[in-house]
């Protein structure tokens, strides 16, 4: 009986033991441990643990998402899966999503918020795209899912272009890539975002124009004319 006990009470200590590990694991080290560093997510700290923590800095290839507080949830964990809350509870600049990461896949969750991603994709006149609820996710590099609506805050130049101030749309998969698919006020303007497992991304961009004026800087800014308008094909990799 004695030695029951004793078995029974080394065994509650070695999974008591192994709970308060789990429990206090750095949030850093469970960022390497889930690969989201291979997957270009990174921070250039990381406080807390892995169940709460904050992030100082963060951002997702070149883009920046700022300062964020983190949660893990213990629910996906069981079906192989780690998904990671991102919440940002500031008026000016708010941000909610998570993060989710597989053995082979990599997505975000019902993300909103705004990403300045101008300086990551230049020269696209884009300063900023504004998310809402927007989901996507790839798995062994093909698109598996896209939805979410898409807000396109574009950059100074564009209005000497005869672009507006913004264009909307929303976000699927084409192929295997996550598009995400942009127009103007008018259908006047089309833009056509691709962005593909490996961070490489292809943005074409139309414009109808019946000013000559416009026609002519449209030329001089690179832009081919065609059957669809005014075209110009940007190709680069985050």
């Amino acid at each position: 009986m004695k030695r029951r006990l004793t078995i029974a009470r080394v065994a509650f200590f070695i999974a008591a033991l192994a709970f308060v590990l789990v429990a206090v694991f750095p949030l850093r080290l469970a960022l390497d441990w889930l690969g989201l560093d291979e997957r270009g997510f990174a921070a250039r700290e990381a406080t807390g643990t892995i169940w709460i923590g904050a992030l100082k800095e963060a951002q997702i290839g070149p883009v920046p998402l700022g300062d964020l507080e983190t949660r893990l949830h213990t629910l996906p964990l069981f079906l192989g899966r780690a998904r990671i809350s991102l919440t940002r509870d500031d008026e000016a600049d708010p941000f909610r999503g998570a993060v989710s990461v597989s053995r082979h896949a990599f997505g975000i969750d019902d993300v909103s918020g705004r990403l300045p991603v101008g300086a990551a994709i230049a020269p696209i006149p884009i300063g900023q795209i504004e998310l809402v609820d927007v989901s996507a996710g790839f798995e062994s590099g093909l698109c598996t899912r896209g939805e979410g609506q898409v807000r396109a805050v574009l950059s100074g130049e564009a209005a000497a272009l005869g672009l507006p101030a913004a264009l909307t749309g929303n976000v699927r998969c084409a192929g295997d890539a996550l598009l995400l698919g942009f127009a103007g006020p008018a259908g006047m303007e089309r833009l056509q975002f691709r962005l593909f497992a490996d961070g490489r991304y292809r943005a074409d961009l139309a414009v109808r124009v019946s000013d000559t004026r416009i026609g002519a800087r449209l030329t001089a800014a690179g832009f081919l004319s065609g059957r669809e308008g005014f075209v110009r094909v940007y190709e680069g990799r985050f």
